[in-house]
Order: structure tokens, then C-alpha cells, then sequence
């Protein structure tokens, strides 16, 4: 499927797309209805879960998806946004149609029905999903191994950094320190995909908190 934009401008806040998403995602006909269970933003892409009954109260039967203990199934939605000249536009596709944006929540993964064959689309969209959610989220100080040497603009590479940050104006953005070269860095998250903490500023930064609770063991 395609895109499909709003040209009367009816979308044009959070609430408002919100809103939308959950109409798209639910609907009844003459034998089931689907109604959305949770939907979350990342970015400018929604990712809805979306349970699916039968309305005589049987169990759903599906190719695709094992019937949950209470007869339903529940399958993942990705919704591609974009505005262009004010109008709001979405293009749906279903996790077994092999999405590329892969950072819905553990939280809403967690909600969907068991899969029947471990080696489909949605099998693999939803590992990316719990890999994406595994980048860990460092902290000011901390050092880090990257699972991969990261090649900078100047054709140099770094692989062991520290997370700090710069001011621009009154906002702080993270940053990272070149082990080697003390030279400062952008990375980006899937950059840190298996990178390794080689030592924590937190941990280090109270030795008294450290020494009392080692007396404890």
C-alpha cells in the first residue's frame, strides 16, 4: 500500500494522530472486530498492537498467529507519518509484510500473539525490535568498548569512548570522548548496538559508598 495524505488538514497535532491511529485500527465486519490495544511514537513512525476476536466469542484461527488463551490474536501495525505543506500522511503495513523501522517498544512487543513460524518476517522485525530496545543508554562517564571500529569523517576510527556531552546555547547533547585522541564525537544509537561498558562513572564515583557496602557482604 501506499501513502495516504489528509489534504483537509484534519491531523496536525500528537492527539490529533493519535486519534487516527486508533480509528485506522479499529474496525468490525460481519464476523470479527479489531480494536487497538496500545500504540506508541517513536520518531515519526507509529507502531500499534491491535487485537483481533470473533464476534460469536470463538477462537480466532489464523495462519499467521497462535490463538491466545482467551481466543484472540494480537498483531503489530507500523505506520510510516510524514507532513507535506501541513497535510498529514500515513503509509500501514503489518509486521509479517517486513517493515524496515524496527524500534517499537518492549512493552508493546510483549502484547502480541505467539508466532507460528520462527523463521518469518514478523519473527525477525520483532528481534530487531528487542535489539534495538537492548542499546544500552549510557551515562556521563562511562566507558565503552563498540562491538566495531567506528570510521570518522577524517578517515581515523575510534572503538573505546567515553560518554560526555557539549553545550550548544542552553542545551546539552551527548557526545563522546576518543580514548586515543581526546577528540569528541557524535555517535548515533545503532552505532552502540553491542558495544561493551568497560567502567562505570557511577559506580566509581563514590569509593566510600563502595567500601561501605563491601563491609556488608
Amino acid at each position: 500500500m501506499g501513502w495516504l495524505f489528509y489534504t483537509d488538514r484534519r491531523v496536525q497535532t500528537y492527539a490529533d494522530e493519535k486519534s487516527e491511529i486508533t480509528r485506522l485500527c479499529t474496525f468490525e465486519g460481519d464476523t470479527r472486530k479489531t480494536e487497538l490495544v496500545k500504540a506508541c511514537k517513536v520518531g515519526s513512525t507509529w507502531y500499534a498492537a491491535a487485537r483481533v476476536t470473533n464476534l460469536d466469542g470463538t477462537p480466532v484461527e489464523d495462519a499467521t498467529y497462535v490463538t491466545d488463551p482467551d481466543g484472540s490474536i494480537t498483531f503489530a501495525a507500523v505506520f510510516l507519518t510524514a507532513y507535506d505543506n501541513g497535510c498529514w500522511g500515513y503509509k500501514d503495513m503489518e509486521e509479517s509484510a517486513g517493515p524496515n523501522e524496527s524500534r517499537a517498544p518492549l512493552g508493546l512487543i510483549e502484547l502480541l500473539s505467539d508466532l507460528k513460524d520462527p523463521d518469518s518476517y514478523a519473527q525477525d522485525w520483532r528481534q530487531r525490535c528487542r535489539d534495538w530496545a537492548s542499546i544500552p543508554d549510557y551515562q556521563e562517564g562511562d566507558k565503552i568498548r563498540l562491538a566495531a571500529p567506528v570510521t570518522l569523517t577524517d578517515g581515523s576510527t575510534c572503538q573505546i569512548v567515553t560518554a560526555t556531552h557539549y553545550r550548544r546555547g542552553r542545551q546539552k547533547r551527548r557526545c563522546y570522548r576518543i580514548e586515543e585522541t581526546g577528540g569528541l564525537v557524535r555517535l548515533s544509537k545503532a552505532s552502540l548496538a553491542g558495544s561493551e561498558l568497560l567502567s562505570s562513572a557511577k559506580g566509581e564515583a563514590s569509593p566510600v559508598l563502595a567500601e561501605f557496602l563491601a563491609g556488608r557482604d
